[in-house]
């Protein structure tokens, strides 16, 4: 499934130019436009947008994204024949202003919280591909006028550093957090707004009609087609450009007002000194999002509180004078459900395989959580992961003569292997007991595969 494709253009100054042996497409010229060129005059954009080297460049990193296929039914793998049977009228259509993107495809997947679920809108590849080498022009033309605290979808630009900023604002004073929560933002952007603001650095009017197009291109869902009159469906390449450039009005007014933000996509978070000036600012900028913006904030999750009891990116803030990050709850609750899934299906399975199945999973959470300063926590998961495969082997064993027999083997005398293999208790009750964990220590896991989230934490921070 497409999420975000080519939302993060990150790796685009990496890409190599061109690749003949990849697939031919034909444009004005194989030179490429400068910032500064493109910052002076956009009144010729399409022609550059259809640049050969810049269409090569999209072609490789949509085919490269694996994304699903939109309404038309072709696949990535299609494209190149599509491209040799078609480019010719894609590209004269798009020159004269005349070209017409296809609807979105219409899938839901779950929240991250396990709260509902979120649309995503597949386009065909080929209106992929074309978003992506539009992206790949007009993404460096609104960038370097954007915020410094705005770190979604931007080159260079991370979490890590929306977190550790945030972590320097709470270090200086600023111990309390507006938490502004837009209410489904990708789906209530008002069209006629965003054009306006799009307008604002981009003249060439083809340009323009085709990111129109885009966004009134409509919707497939359950076979059937609807129209589009407001929001940016995620999942297309320009979406998450389209929602900077539509909240960095936002932006400059937080700026302008001389408050300490940090902004990622629709997640922002505004930090004060007190409460009376959290909620007084809370206020008024509720009032600039929904008057000028003419978007909703989400009251039940907005608010004006302690960094230490809300979450910003997964992380949350501990102490003011000298704050320290540490994984949410949220956070934690949706690493324990993942670990539980994988252990739920493994219980017929050896636990060298199942440590295999979550050491990705792992890997990519301490790696993400890296910046956290409490160890405790990766202590007190990777304790309760142990225990989860040894509640799966104790399961594995099945009869009180077959515990009795491996927990001998694994060095229990006789008394005690007996007494605990007889002991009448549950799974999830010895697998914390003292004669499982001396049965299979830490050590034992270790050799079967497992990442130590706590060990692999001072991997990271250059600690071990």
């Amino acid at each position: 499934m497409l999420v975000n494709d080519g939302g993060n253009p990150e790796t685009l100054a990496n890409q190599t130019g061109q690749n003949p042996g990849v697939v031919r497409i034909s444009g004005t010229s194989t030179s490429t436009a400068t910032t500064e060129t493109m910052h002076q005059d956009t009144s010729a954009l399409m022609e550059r947008v259809l640049e050969r080297e810049n269409l090569v460049r999209a072609y490789k990193r949509v085919v490269g994204n694996h994304g699903s296929a939109g309404v038309d039914g072709i696949t990535v793998e299609e494209l190149k024949g599509y491209i040799r049977d078609h480019w010719e009228n894609v590209r004269q259509a798009l020159l004269a202003g005349k070209y017409q993107p296809q609807p979105v495809l219409r899938v839901e997947i779950p929240k991250p919280d396990g709260k509902g679920k979120r649309k995503l809108g597949i386009p065909v590849v080929i209106d992929r591909m074309i978003q992506q080498a539009l992206l790949q022009v007009i993404n460096p033309i609104y960038d370097s006028g954007f915020s410094d605290s705005s770190y979604r979808f931007r080159v260079g630009r991370s979490a890590q550093q929306a977190i550790l900023q945030a972590r320097e604002y709470v270090k200086t004073g600023k111990s309390w957090v507006v938490d502004i929560d837009l209410e489904k933002f990708f789906d209530r952007v008002n069209h006629d707004m965003l054009m306006a603001r799009v307008a604002r650095k981009i003249t060439d009017k083809r340009v323009l009609k085709l990111i129109r197009g885009f966004l009134n291109a409509g919707v497939m869902e359950n076979g059937l087609v609807s129209p589009t009159k407001e929001g940016t469906p995620q999942g297309g390449p320009l979406s998450p450009l389209l929602s900077n450039i539509m909240l960095d009005d936002l932006d400059k007014e937080l700026e302008k007002r001389g408050l300490s933000f940090c902004r990622y996509a629709d997640d922002c978070n505004i930090y004060v000194g007190s409460q009376k000036a959290g909620d007084r600012v809370k206020q008024s900028i509720t009032q600039f999002i929904t008057t000028r913006l003419k978007l909703k904030v989400n009251e039940e999750k907005s608010a004006v509180d302690r960094p230490d009891n809300r979450k910003f990116l997964g992380y949350t803030i501990a102490g003011r004078k000298e704050p320290r990050l540490k994984p949410a709850k949220q956070s934690i609750k949706r690493l324990k459900d993942k670990v539980k899934a994988i252990c739920k299906k493994g219980r017929g399975r050896n636990i060298r395989r199942i440590a295999a199945d979550l050491t990705p999973i792992l890997r990519g959470w301490v790696n993400y959580f890296k910046l956290s300063t409490i160890k405790g926590v990766f202590d007190e998961l990777d304790q309760w992961i142990r225990r989860r495969l040894r509640d799966i082997i104790w399961r594995q064993w099945k009869r009180p003569r077959t515990r009795f027999r491996n927990l001998d083997k694994l060095g229990l005398d006789e008394e005690r292997a007996a007494k605990s293999a007889w002991n009448g208790r549950g799974a999830w009750w010895n697998a914390g007991a003292s004669h499982m964990n001396q049965a299979l220590p830490n050590s034992f896991f270790e050799m079967q595969g497992l990442l130590s989230l706590s060990k692999s934490m001072l991997r990271f921070q250059g600690m071990s």
